[in-house]
């Protein structure tokens, strides 16, 4: 048959929110209700007819509550299968009461993992028989509802408030729902337990997410995987798009490598405009300067707060986001003008340790570039040497190359981009497209340092740079060329420091 009544129910749950409501539904159904320690008791204060699983076993529970439910008695009762003549005759034959519905909530692992709590706390909080009924009630859904988390019970109060007939179909749900929250489950221990003992096997559970309007492109479908604690609060604006996400992670990544106040404007997952002032309007105007054009409709991204003079300045251009730890209450006022624009606020760092992209039917899987070099980093591999002023301008241009798509060159003048070339199949063409592009917004170039996120393989670069007026380069270094080019700099009185360090961005 493919509806079953629900005539015995097995409720042993760690949270006791809303199983009432579902118990007084199944009492008035007349079903009889079997349940285990703090639920039993806490069934029994509501006034509820229960039996204790004890009751059934004629076993207590043991070893400080670590088995209370693992017994022949409790999971025959919920494996046999009720078309078997075998299974039914030795449920009578050993009087093995016929379970189902499972009711179960367990033991919050993750809670205690996320507080800190003591190593000995966390391993109590592996749940044992609550995970074992879950998979022996989600394997026999031919004949038992499984209900492996409060977030379920409205579903099921659902069916019963038509009676205590239950569906094949939506038994089949159930168990689905159940093996979701036990893979869940287990991959949050083993996550927990490779930390110490790093294992090469790729397991990521994410239970929350919500779709967005499409992907990259109308035609492609898209859902968002996430928890909203580790995603920017919207306070403003429309719904985000799979595009904005994208460009909201790189803008996130890039200026949280700043320290000054830095405004930076990002198109495409790269910056068009970034730079560090004492203030933050002035850091606008000269990010804006960079690139106006490119900054239409693009991603704004500050690491000090909105005030209402910056406000003012950022309204009078079309944009898509914006994000900053803080606004003024007339700052958002003046921002909130236009309905549609995506406010975002960010006060804490929410870069992941982990890269993942797929690929090929598999994962890619990489730490995040979380290196920024400093100036006791670099070497210098030239006779003239860089002033404080362009080692202050390198360090800010190579924290943007390395998140700049490769070939990446970026020049750089007073704490200001420029111009930067990107994603382009040769470095050469990347210098040139970033001169080009500094000239056409008539950025004076002559005295600006240029950052390469690799090694030049000639000295082309170096030269071309130079007779546009760059004085100082940083690079990782590391050519079988690196003499040539450095060779050119000594010649032409052009400082150049090596970092030891490639930042490729594909």
């Amino acid at each position: 048959m493919e509806n079953k009544t629900i005539k015995r129910a097995l409720i042993s749950v760690y949270h006791k929110d809303g199983i009432d409501i579902v118990a007084k539904k199944l009492h008035a159904l007349g079903v009889e209700i079997l349940s285990t320690g703090g639920t039993y008791d806490y069934i029994k204060e509501i006034g509820v007819p229960v039996t204790t699983v004890e009751d059934i076993t004629s076993y207590p529970s043991i070893l400080g509550g670590r088995v209370k439910t693992l017994h022949p008695k409790v999971f025959g009762g919920i494996l046999a299968r009720r078309e078997n003549s075998k299974d039914l005759n030795q449920l009578n034959e050993y009087e093995i009461p016929a379970i189902d519905l499972v009711i179960v909530d367990l033991y919050p692992f993750q809670e205690y993992v996320s507080s800190n709590s003591p190593h000995n706390e966390i391993i109590e909080k592996i749940d044992i028989g609550g995970i074992s009924l879950i998979r022996a009630a989600a394997k026999n859904y031919k004949d038992v509802v499984i209900v492996a988390c409060k977030e379920q019970y409205n579903n099921l109060i659902n069916i019963l408030e038509r009676g205590s007939s239950t569906t094949l179909k939506e038994r089949f749900y159930f168990a689905a729902e159940a093996f979701n929250v036990s893979s869940h489950y287990d991959t949050s221990i083993f996550k927990y337990f490779e930390k110490e003992n790093p294992i090469e096997s790729f397991k990521e559970s994410v239970t929350e997410s919500h779709p967005l309007r499409y992907g990259e492109n109308p035609h492609q479908k898209a859902r968002f995987f996430g928890a909203q604690n580790k995603m920017p609060k919207q306070i403003h604006g429309k719904e985000i798009s799979y595009n904005n996400l994208l460009d909201i992670e790189a803008a996130i990544e890039l200026i949280w490598d700043f320290e000054q106040p830095t405004v930076a404007i990002l198109k495409h997952n790269n910056a068009c405009g970034c730079a560090s002032c004492d203030t933050i309007a002035q850091a606008w105007d000269n990010a804006l300067a960079a690139d106006p054009i490119s900054a239409f409709g693009g991603v704004i991204a500050s690491n000090r707060e909105i005030d209402a003079q910056t406000a003012q300045e950022i309204n009078k251009l079309f944009f898509e986001v914006i994000i900053a730890p803080s606004y003024s209450s007339e700052a958002l006022g003046i921002l909130k003008q236009k309905k549609n624009r995506i406010i975002l606020l960010c006060n804490t760092d929410l870069r992941s340790d982990k890269k993942f992209r797929s690929l090929l039917g598999g994962v890619l899987v990489q730490d995040r570039d979380s290196i920024s070099e400093t100036a006791q980093e670099l070497t210098p591999v030239t006779n003239k040497k860089a002033t404080q002023s362009q080692i202050k301008d390198m360090i800010f241009a190579n924290k943007l190359v390395k998140h700049s798509k490769s070939n990446a060159i970026v020049l750089v003048k007073d704490s200001m981009l420029l111009a930067s070339g990107v994603g382009q199949t040769s470095r050469v063409d990347a210098l040139n497209q970033a001169i080009t592009k500094a000239k056409n917004f008539g950025l004076e170039l002559n005295g600006a340092v240029m950052a390469s996120d690799a090694f030049f393989p000639f000295p082309d670069c170096v030269e071309i740079a130079h007779k546009a007026g760059i004085t100082a380069v940083i690079q990782p270094g590391g050519s079988i060329k690196d003499g040539e080019s450095i060779e050119y700099c000594n010649n032409n009185g052009v400082a150049m420091v090596t970092t030891g360090r490639r930042h490729f961005k594909h």
